[in-house]
């Protein structure tokens, strides 16, 4: 335990000291660059005519400092980036953190308790039908969804039981029809609430209290387009 202690102590210790070096390195390379520029002429004033220095080794000390100052400025620039990113993370989760929230999915946990859903807003249709899936690929209910209702619930029903589904994963395949006539097979938008949020691949990611993830491009919050 003393030695796991002692490492981490070391450790630290190390962190430290490394990330105060930087800092030093950061807010002084302009400096000592310019200082590093004006020795170079001192030496190159004051050399011996008959035994000159090389130029060579010159040119390549001038190009690895430079190089070096660059890299500090790139490092520093991308601090920035990334305090920006977690600036936007921190606002994004103050947003949607305890949110309500419609996500578009083809499948979804039921567990004995109803499943809300929603049917996106922007397809128009006069009808639309409710089929759920089984993970067997057994349709286990049917049925016509009020048009003019913008919310629906479906608390386990099976066709030609009175018992309640089994708990497990459904899929939800919802069809519109206008005028009688077929016009979209859609996911359901699943309502549920927003318990965390990520990154993946570079996009946010939203997690919710049913075990949906979604990014922000397939997740609107209820009541809004």
């Amino acid at each position: 335990m003393n030695e796991i202690t002692s490492s981490t102590a070391a450790a630290a210790s190390t962190g430290s000291s490394t990330g105060s070096n930087t800092a030093i390195s950061s807010n002084s390379i302009g400096e000592e660059f310019n200082t590093f520029l004006q020795l170079l002429t001192a030496q190159v004033q004051n050399q011996d005519p008959l035994s000159p220095l090389d130029s060579t080794q010159f040119v390549e000390q001038l190009a690895t400092f430079s190089s070096l100052e660059q890299q500090v400025q790139t490092n520093q620039s991308l601090d920035g980036i990334a305090t920006m990113i977690g600036d936007l993370h921190t606002i994004l989760a103050n947003e949607w953190l305890g949110q309500e929230v419609a996500v578009t999915s083809q499948h979804v946990a039921y567990e004995g308790a109803p499943v809300e859903y929603e049917i996106d807003p922007s397809l128009a249709h006069d009808q639309a039908v409710l089929t759920v899936i089984d993970s067997n690929g057994e349709a286990v209910w049917q049925e016509e969804l009020d048009a003019t209702a913008t919310r629906y619930s479906w608390n386990g029903e099976q066709s030609g039981s009175s018992e309640a589904a089994p708990i497990g994963v459904y899929q939800f395949q919802i069809d519109l029809f206008q005028n009688g006539q077929p016009v979209a097979r859609t996911d359901a938008q699943i309502v549920s609430k927003v318990t965390t949020l990520g990154s993946e691949n570079g996009k946010l990611v939203l997690g919710t209290d049913n075990y949906l993830t979604a990014d922000l491009s397939t997740t609107r919050k209820t009541g809004t387009e």
